[in-house]
Order: structure tokens, then sequence, then C-alpha cells
């Protein structure tokens, strides 16, 4: 943890940018002048491939780092799902930052192999669980921000009001569904009372823990 001095002086240079759903954003690569702490809202990480085609590897979720130090070049886009505030840092100061203070340098460790950590759980999700699986396990990585991570509602047995960063097909994209099972694995999380659809993109989770039992085991599709 960083001592008040040091996140002052982190901070002290900080600066907010707000950008619109659906909007590219800089900040990705060494070569961009500032790196990021994501506030509020989800940001796609999108792979073009050569044919042109597109593929979602990753969302960044509120307090996530947007950035790429120590590498020139990045293989991705990002692309703010919905509406997202930023907090931003000189990348000159931050990677000054990161050679000076070893416990900004061991944070930022500790966050990068907890991304590893949660990129290898998503492999495991898109190779091996059902369908099902797959969909309560992302309706519960966007409640609670991110799986592995303590929060303050991480205990929470119910979620009032869910918004989908993703629309049903970029959730097929990113869960490696067809949009037909997508939507039908949604409907029968609603026919049994695990969630309830509010609007377009608002859900609410009634049962998080039944949720949670559906997320880790397979169940009949």
């Amino acid at each position: 943890m960083l001592s008040p001095q040091q996140l002052a002086s982190l901070n002290r240079r900080a600066f907010r940018k707000r950008y619109a759903a659906g909007q590219l954003i800089s900040g990705v690569s060494a070569t961009e002048e500032w790196y990021a702490t994501i506030v509020s809202g989800v940001i796609k990480l999108i792979k073009a491939l050569p044919d042109g085609r597109q593929q979602i590897v990753a969302l960044l979720l509120p307090s996530d780092f947007l950035g790429r130090p120590f590498k020139a070049t990045s293989p991705y886009v990002a692309e703010t799902a919905t509406t997202v505030e930023l907090c931003c840092y000189s990348a000159r100061d931050f990677d000054r930052l990161l050679a000076e203070q070893a416990d900004l340098k061991q944070l930022f460790l500790e966050r990068a192999l907890d991304a590893v950590d949660a990129a290898r759980d998503w492999m495991l999700l898109l190779g091996r669980k059902s369908a099902r699986e797959k969909v309560a396990a992302f309706l519960l990585m966007i409640a609670r921000g991110r799986g592995s991570r303590a929060c303050a509602t991480c205990a929470a047995d119910q979620f009032e009001r869910v918004e989908l960063p993703l629309s049903r097909t970029e959730m097929a994209d990113y869960l490696g569904l067809r949009l037909e099972t997508v939507s039908r694995q949604l409907n029968w999380l609603e026919a049994v009372g695990v969630v309830k659809r509010l609007d377009r993109r608002g859900i609410a989770i009634s049962n998080v823990g039944e949720l949670e039992r559906i997320s880790a085991a397979d169940t009949p599709q």
C-alpha cells in the first residue's frame, strides 16, 4: 500500500478524462503521454485480425489500469463500452515513480499478476464451461466489478440494477457463443427467478448465490 506522501506525489498532476460510449481512446501503448485508472464505466480491449474481423479480448472495469508501460506498442485497441471516466497520470511521472518507489512497483506488479490470473480464469471459462456457466459468470463479473476482487458490494445477495456494458451480440462474441444461445440462457435465468430484465441493458440479480452456483457447476441446458 502506498503512503499518503506517495499517493500525493502520484495524484499531484492527475487529471480527468471523460468519454462517451463507443469512442476509441488513447493511452494503451507506451508511446502515449498518459496512463489511467478507470473511475467509472467499462472499456473494451479489442484485437483486430488481419482479415478485418475484431475480437473483444478483455473488459476493463472500475479500478483497472489502462496503459502499457515498458512497451512501445500494444496489439489492442481500447474502445469505451459505456460512458467512461478516467483518472489519468503523466506517463513520464508514472514511469519515474515506478523507478523510484519500490512500493508502487510492487503494487503495479501485483495488479499485473492479478490481471494474468483473471485472463487464465477466463480462458478456462471459454474453453471448458457450458453456455449457461459462461453467461452466469459474465453477469457476476459485471455486477461485482471483478469476481476475484474484494469490494463492498461483493457480499451482497442481490443487485437491484446492473447495467450490461455489452449488447447481446457483443456478449456472444466475448463469450464465444451464438447470439441465440445468449438470449436463451438469459431467458432461462429470468424464468427461474435468478435475474429480471428491467430494460434493454438493465437487469436485476435476485439471487446471487444461485447465480454463483450456476456459474461454477454445469447444469442442464
